[in-house]
């Protein structure tokens, strides 16, 4: 995959990928994890305020695909 069709979001333990692409704006991120996940702020996914295993919990359920997770 090409640079720049994915963006890479690290709490240290877990590395967040998102893939703007693939996004359908179905906002489970945002309704799950809103302290992680806002569109409004720059950079809008923030990993460390959460933690690694709320993270994959909330991750497992984005129903694009456009977020996944690999551990550092």
């Amino acid at each position: 995959m090409a640079e720049g069709l994915k963006k890479e979001y690290s709490n240290g333990e877990l590395t967040v990928v998102w893939k703007p692409k693939l996004c359908e704006h179905a906002g489970i991120c945002v309704k799950t994890l809103p302290k992680v996940y806002n569109p409004r702020e720059k950079p809008w996914i923030k990993p460390e305020n959460a933690s690694t295993e709320e993270l994959r919990n909330q991750i497992d359920q984005c129903p694009s695909g456009a977020l996944s997770y690999y551990a550092n």
